[in-house]
Parts: C-alpha cells; sequence; structure tokens
C-alpha cells in the first residue's frame, strides 16, 4: 500500500525568532519513503536538522518576521495490515527492561504517576499482567472519557483528564499512558499520520493523530485510546515522554497560527482491493 502524506502549515511571527520544527517521519520508518521527505520553508531560512534525546528528526529554522510557510509531500509504502496484537506478550519484570524503556515508567509534563499510583493499582491491580493488563487500561480510558475539541486546554494533564472524563486525542493518550506506567508497563506518547484508511471518513478536517505505545516482551506495541480499534496506515513521526517531547513546531517568541492542513490518504490503483476495518477483526 502506497500512501501519501503532506502537510501545509503557515505561522504569522512577531518578531525574527527560531522555530523548531519535528514534521518528518521517524527514522524507523525513513526506509519506506518512496519519495524525499523535506520541509520546504517559505521565505527561504536558514535550517539545520538534528536528533533529539528520543530520536526524532528535528528541524531548526532561522525564521524571519512575518509569514512561515512550512510544508511538504511525500510517498510512504506501507504494510496495509492493522496495528500488530498478541495478547501473550509478556509484562517484563522492571530489572528485565532495557534501561532507554525505564525513563517511560516516569512521571512527565502531562502524566503524573506519582499522583495516580494509588487509582491504578485500585482499578487494574487485579488483571492479569502483560497484554490483558495494558488492554483493560485502553479499553478503561475509551470508554470512560468523552471525546471533544471543545475540550481542549494545552494545560490539561492525566489527572484532570480522569477527573474532568473528557478531552481531546492527546488527552486519551495521556490518561491511558499515565495508568499504564503506575502498573509499570513502559508507555510513550507518539505522534504522526493516521488516515481514514479502512474506516469510514471523519467528519472533521484530517490532522496529525495521536496514540501510544506500550513495551510487552521485546518490543513497542501501537495503541490507541481514542480510536480503540487497531488501525491501518499508522506512520511514526515522533516518541517522546508526552506530548511536551512532541510539538509539531515550538516557536522561541509570540506566533500565530495562519493556516494548518493535513494530507494522509491511500493511493489506490485501478483493481486494488480496500480494506475495511471492523471492531470485530482479528489479528493473528
Amino acid at each position: 500500500m502506497l500512501i501519501r502524506l503532506g502537510y501545509d502549515i503557515e505561522l504569522e511571527l512577531s518578531i525574527p525568532m527560531t522555530v523548531i520544527a519535528v514534521l518528518n517521519v521517524h527514522p524507523s520508518r525513513s526506509r519506506d519513503l518512496r519519495e524525499p521527505d523535506e520541509i520546504q520553508i517559505s521565505p527561504g531560512a536558514k535550517s539545520s536538522k538534528y536528533l533529539d534525546s528520543f530520536g526524532n528528526v528535528c528541524t531548526a529554522i532561522e525564521a524571519p518576521q512575518g509569514p512561515l510557510r512550512l510544508s511538504n509531500s511525500t510517498l510512504i509504502e506501507d504494510s496495509g495490515a492493522p496495528d500488530p496484537v498478541d495478547w501473550n506478550a509478556p509484562q517484563l519484570r522492571i530489572s528485565e527492561l532495557p534501561k532507554e524503556a525505564l525513563q517511560f515508567l516516569l512521571a512527565s509534563r502531562y502524566c503524573e504517576v506519582d499522583r495516580m499510583s494509588d487509582i491504578a493499582w485500585q482499578l487494574f491491580g487485579n488483571t492479569q499482567p502483560g497484554w490483558p493488563r495494558a488492554q483493560a487500561i485502553l479499553d478503561w480510558v475509551h470508554n470512560h472519557v468523552t471525546f471533544g475539541y471543545h475540550f481542549a486546554r494545552p494545560t490539561k494533564t492525566a489527572l484532570d483528564a480522569y477527573n474532568e472524563r473528557q478531552g481531546v486525542c492527546r488527552d486519551f493518550q495521556h490518561l491511558a499512558i499515565t495508568l499504564t506506567r503506575a502498573m509499570h508497563i513502559p508507555a510513550r506518547y507518539c505522534t504522526g499520520y493516521l488516515g481514514d484508511i479502512g474506516v469510514p471518513p471523519a467528519a472533521s478536517p484530517m490532522d496529525f493523530s495521536a496514540w501510544y505505545e506500550v513495551y510487552l516482551g521485546d518490543r513497542w506495541w501501537a495503541l490507541d485510546a481514542r480510536n480503540h480499534i487497531p488501525r491501518i496506515g499508522r506512520i511514526l513521526m515522533a516518541t517522546g515522554r508526552d506530548a511536551a517531547d512532541v510539538a509539531i513546531t515550538t516557536s522561541f517568541g509570540v506566533s500565530w497560527l495562519n493556516r494548518f492542513s493535513v494530507v494522509t490518504d491511500e493511493v489506490v490503483t485501478p483493481g486494488t482491493p480496500y480494506k475495511t476495518l471492523t471492531a470485530n477483526t482479528v489479528l493473528s
């Protein structure tokens, strides 16, 4: 399966400033790219790429005052398979975890593990360790939090989402991440592309998406407390402790958003069968 990815973002900058953009496909998916994945910057400005401490591709832009347009269109190959599921994936003892996974057990800006540990153990202390426990947390968050764009605010934390029982995609993920970490399963926040492939098109405009990954067995697994079922065409851009680590753009000065659009579409050729996901999809 081929997927067309792209975005068109315009910021209005109050003064000349540095802008850091995290808009490239994650290095773990770079081998799947079939076209260049380069940020187009207008007006032209000095820029440099680097990898942050989580291994995400970042671009530092020395931007002039006024409008700054960031755009791109690229093509990526995807397996076309839904997110994998393994009910037998075990939960490792903390001493068995890779050292780089340990930071994803700790509290972070939006994930107050220390303040929610008692709640997590009350809710999930009797669940079976491993995938069943991670799934129980996923199900609970999906079923107990109401989605709505009007519930969004930049300061909302996992504990806020738990108390208010409402939020946007990132709030669902922050709450699930926090409860999962409290149960001693590493969990990290993810951002990337997730189009309406194999599911009915959403009524809202396309956007970048948030989900999370848990470490079970010997690998990271994608889970999504908002969308809940395994999905097709999830393209990772960045991972971190929470949303603060993977902001699409960070402006070191006052700026405003003038324009924002995202494209994530399957490239369908004649004769290609169209895959449809349902809540009862069974994965091997």
